[in-house]
């Protein structure tokens, strides 16, 4: 597992070959026309940019907004001889200090895949987050409950044991940091891992939130075995059966809960 987060050209093309298969038709649904040139998208979080690359190829202005500096320059990497890269505008900024102008205006399509359970004080981005939505826009969510299995992202442990070991994220901090420490974790490896306890969501969390923030929920799906699973593993994506929906219980074998929202 951890092979994909080191070849980077890979997980681009797994992340755009997802997006694809289950993001862009599970967006389409609400939609009032199928996506194209009409359409501004922004993600957020975009990593190396395979995301948008679907977007891109429907014709549609895409921007992406990544902090780390080199998923960034990898982003230019890889679109460098793409010939769409002129519909592409990659910002390298936090989030929180972008504001609309930076970006032409506002946004028909936002989405965030596997992001939001990185963003600290995520009541604070979800308020900042509606400047960026048009009238008519929506927000697409796709992320880990941080009960599940590997909602700790210990996938990404050098040590191979540590990387197959499911739920230890949730043990006490002190506990999940002496297996950590136990296995040749390094320092910082530790440390984003920690990060992580603070900043991983719970489905009932992220619902709190959002009805807090006065969005509106368009469609949501629970995923047994997340979609990403199919392109990285082979496995047929499952949705969960509603006799498991039992809140709480949910996010310990819940890999994916998908979101799409508008404000109301």
């Amino acid at each position: 597992m951890q092979q994909r987060h080191i070849n980077r050209e890979q997980y681009f093309n797994e992340q755009s070959e997802g997006t694809q298969a289950y993001v862009v038709p599970y967006i389409e649904q609400d939609l009032k026309k199928p996506i194209d040139k009409t359409y501004r998208v922004l993600e957020i979080g975009c990593g190396e940019g395979g995301n948008l690359l679907p977007f891109l190829e429907k014709g549609c202005e895409c921007w992406g907004a990544e902090l780390g500096e080199e998923n960034y320059n990898n982003a230019l990497k890889f679109y460098e001889n793409n010939p769409l890269k002129s519909q592409l505008h990659l910002v390298r900024k936090n989030i929180y200090d972008v504001i609309p102008d930076e970006l032409d205006g506002t946004f028909d399509i936002i989405f965030l895949r596997d992001v939001i359970e990185h963003i600290p004080q995520q009541e604070k981005f979800m308020n900042h987050l509606k400047n960026f939505i048009s009238p008519n826009g929506v927000v697409f969510f796709a992320f880990p409950p941080w009960c599940m299995p590997f909602g700790g992202h210990q996938q990404i442990c050098h040590s191979k044991w540590l990387s197959r070991m499911p739920w230890i994220h949730v043990f006490p901090k002190p506990l999940y940091r002496l297996i950590l420490k136990l296995f040749g974790s390094s320092e910082n490896e530790i440390n984003n891992l920690l990060e992580l306890a603070d900043t991983g969501i719970s489905i009932r969390r992220f619902e709190k939130i959002i009805r807090s923030e006065n969005y509106q929920i368009l469609r949501k799906t629970y995923w047994f075995i997340n979609p990403n699973y199919k392109v990285k593993f082979g496995l047929k994506p499952r949705r969960l059966w509603k006799v498991f929906h039992i809140p709480v219980v949910r996010d310990f074998y819940t890999t994916a809960a998908y979101y799409l929202l508008k404000l109301h």
